[in-house]
């Protein structure tokens, strides 16, 4: 195996144990991008003398037994909406050319004193306004999309151009290219990693969250970056004992052995007295029915890893999406007001005629939405006193071939691609919680199929257990070198 195939909880535990040095696994990282970049188009800039610093400096720790944690001399890619000090922000779009960060963002900030090392910052959809990610292809099959927003940052960890990678979720921006792309894909409680110098696209939506390649890793990154910031209003409390979310000692715990949850996996144990929501409505209207039969299986695998599985209806599933659009269109355009005024043609066309869109809604309709909001969030606290977790499609649809603008349905109806990829991901955006994506099979074309776990705000262990006890099971972690010929 070579070391850009290594997860990050395996990565992370070589390198603790003198196994592997962070050069070595830089290298071979940087070389597997420059293999698979030509093909796939992940990456906006790539860091190689940056990274060599940064290896270079973790491997004199490790020899003088300083040891950060588990993202220490791990290579890692970023979205390019998060500031880092001295390279470009881009967004993806001309309206950045010659902008230049001054200072790191919050996440880079800790992700720096974690020792992880940047190998690269990855395309996004202009402004993470989109959900295909136009530029950048999908790892398991070029002439499908990779999804978005954060498909470069799918990408590069899928092709092991990167071992983890961060990016943003507003309507399912990490989740879709997750799924699509056939990774884990955690969009946390709100306001659990804060979104200081990061690009906005939606600001009461908008949230940060790991890619990986297994459960185990997206909670390690998890641990290692949650916290508050007095630079983000929408921060919470600091994680550990006692709230249910993870810190430095599950960090910790995750760096050992996965023993106990192939144990509990095994003897039916390892779900035992966690109620699973099943959605009566919503989130099955309108799925392919190979995505259909490959998440029903996974349910049906919960359940015979300890699950009680209750069936339920979806509170306000009709109003969902207006209230979202009513949500994310003001608060973009918001946003951009400024720049539209001053450059509007540096924006593709696509985006231009959204943020213009957005200028339409008024202040009634946004607090119509904000209001409406407030009722499906009390819903599905009512929802979370009968289940732990509820599950579903991540998505619809796998990746849809580049350039298909439609998907038509059985019923007659005919739905664009981006608003089928938002369709099931939009709900936790609006209500806060937590949704982890698990890829539970393929299709007859060879496509990966993802589950997606939404758990209570504030219940993001919740989601991850699930998550880690069904991977243990029945998980197979993306093998890289088998994605690009």
């Amino acid at each position: 195996m070579e070391p850009f195939e290594l997860t990050l909880t395996e990565a992370a535990a070589a390198l603790r144990r003198g196994e592997l040095s962070a050069t070595e696994l830089t290298r071979s990282v940087r070389e597997r991008g420059d293999a698979v970049e030509p093909h796939l188009n992940a990456f906006v800039t790539r860091t190689h003398e940056r990274a060599a610093a940064a290896a270079e400096l973790a491997d004199a720790e490790f020899a003088a037994g300083r040891h950060r944690g588990p993202l220490h001399g791990v290579p890692y890619g970023l979205k390019d909406l998060f500031d880092v000090a001295g390279l470009p922000t881009t967004a993806s779009s001309q309206v950045r050319a010659g902008h230049v960060a001054a200072a790191d963002s919050v996440m880079v900030s800790r992700l720096h004193a974690a020792g992880a090392v940047l190998v690269g910052k990855t395309h996004t959809h202009e402004f993470a306004y989109g959900l295909t990610t136009p530029q950048t292809r999908n790892a398991i099959d070029q002439s499908r999309v990779a999804g978005g927003s954060s498909g470069g940052s799918a990408v590069a960890v899928a092709a092991g151009a990167a071992t983890f990678a961060l990016g943003t979720d507003t309507g399912g921006s990490i989740r879709v290219p997750a799924a699509l792309n056939g990774l884990v894909g955690l969009k946390p409680t709100y306001g659990l990693l804060p979104r200081t110098g990061v690009t906005s696209l939606s600001w009461s939506l908008d949230h940060i969250g790991p890619l990986t390649r297994t459960v185990p890793d997206a909670a390690l990154v998890l641990a290692a970056l949650t916290g508050p910031d007095q630079g983000d209003p929408a921060s919470l409390l600091p994680a550990g004992p006692g709230t249910g979310l993870p810190h430095a000692k599950d960090a910790r715990d995750a760096m050992g052995t996965n023993d106990a949850d192939a144990t509990d996996a095994a003897d039916g144990a390892g779900l035992r007295g966690l109620r699973l929501g099943v959605p009566t409505s919503y989130f099955f209207d309108r799925v392919h029915p190979e995505v259909e039969t490959a998440v029903r299986r996974a349910i049906e695998r919960l359940r015979a890893l300890g699950a009680t599985v209750v069936e339920l209806p979806m509170p306000m599933d009709r109003h969902v999406r207006a209230i979202h659009w009513g949500l994310v269109a003001p608060e973009a355009t918001a946003y951009h007001e400024q720049t539209l005024r001053t450059d509007a043609a540096a924006y593709g066309p696509d985006l231009r005629v959204l943020l213009e869109a957005g200028a339409l809604v008024t202040a009634a309709d946004y607090l119509r939405a904000q209001r409406a909001r407030t009722l499906l969030r009390q819903a599905w606290t009512r929802i979370y006193q009968q289940v732990d977790v509820v599950v579903a499609p991540t998505v619809p649809i796998t990746a849809a071939a580049v350039g298909q603008e439609y998907v038509e349905w059985p019923d007659g109806s005919a739905e664009s691609v981006a608003d089928a990829y938002v369709r099931l991901s939009a709900p936790a955006n609006v209500v806060g919680m937590p949704a982890l994506t698990v890829p539970v099979g393929r299709d007859t074309a060879g496509l990966p199929i993802g589950m997606q776990l939404m758990a209570a705000p504030l219940a993001d262990a919740t989601a991850l257990r699930v998550g880690r006890v069904y991977e243990a099971a029945h998980g197979t972690p993306v093998q890289p070198a088998a994605l690009v010929g």
